[in-house]
């Protein structure tokens, strides 16, 4: 994992071109538990996996509200994640102050983008070490983006970030020309049957999960157990009558995964 003396520095460039700690903090975000969001054309869901250090503990928030219409997942270090997510809660006030409008979620993006490239470019800095699932409502209408380490940032139909995120990317990525029209209870199934696919057998269950949605007439807001549990007892049902038919999806999930671990896990990441 070390690359003697070119990752000593974030302003160290190797022969190949590469900058080895900005490699490395977006490393920390595939360590991190796993995010996902998905959006149709007036709801985004954001889904994520509360992972606590040990059976005695409480899971770190890992879903924040930003604004009304804005809201964030996160993986990575926690901390820095919390840190981001307060900052872009402040632009928001300001604009909303300043302009008597909603901030665009464009916007905010490329500010929260511009923020992490700067860790890139002072040597007396670190990139920051989490990956943000943005989801946002604005007058264009439904958006997702993904904002890197590195200061890059992509909007996404669906994405999932995090320790064994392949397998929710390939469930996504099988169901994804659906999603525009689909109803807010069915985004919301989408994304628990995403989050179970990252357990690797674990049983799906409202106090491992939080879910959060924003769309048209409605809020960003994190959705209570109960509501979840009703959600994950309704899909268990269809499971059981499409039992046969998911098990080659299942096997494909496994392979492109590749049987990664949770070994390596950074211990600031809960």
């Amino acid at each position: 994992m070390f690359r003697n003396q070119y990752d000593t520095d974030v302003t160290t460039w190797s022969p190949a071109g590469r900058l080895f700690q900005v490699e490395y903090a977006m490393e920390a975000v595939k360590q991190g538990s796993a995010a996902i969001g998905l959006r149709s054309k007036t709801h985004i869901v954001l889904g994520c996996v509360n992972k606590a250090n040990s059976e005695l503990s409480s899971h770190q928030k890992k879903i924040f509200k930003v604004d009304d219409h804005i809201g964030v997942a996160i993986a990575g270090l926690t901390a820095d994640g919390r840190v981001l997510s307060r900052y872009i809660r402040n632009e928001c006030i300001n604009y909303s102050f300043t302009y008597e409008s909603p901030l665009p979620v464009g916007r905010l993006v490329v500010q929260l983008a511009d923020k992490a490239q700067v860790c890139t470019q002072r040597s007396w800095k670190r990139p920051y070490g989490v990956g943000l699932l943005v989801a946002g409502l604005d007058e264009s209408g439904a958006h997702l983006y993904y904002n890197c380490p590195s200061g890059n940032y992509f909007e996404y139909q669906a994405f999932a970030i995090g320790s064994r995120s392949q397998a929710a990317k390939t469930y996504l990525e099988r169901r994804f020309e659906k999603f525009a029209d689909s109803s807010r209870d069915d985004l919301v199934k989408d994304a628990l049957m995403a989050i179970r696919e990252t357990l690797q057998g674990e049983t799906l269950k409202s106090s491992i999960c939080t879910v959060a949605v924003v769309g048209v007439g409605e809020s960003f807001h994190i959705l209570d157990q109960e509501t979840v549990e009703q959600m994950i007892n309704a899909f268990d049902i269809v499971g059981e009558q499409e039992g046969p038919a998911a098990e080659p999806d299942a096997a494909a999930a496994a392979a492109d995964q590749g049987g990664s671990t949770d070994e390596g896990v950074a211990p600031m990441d809960i």
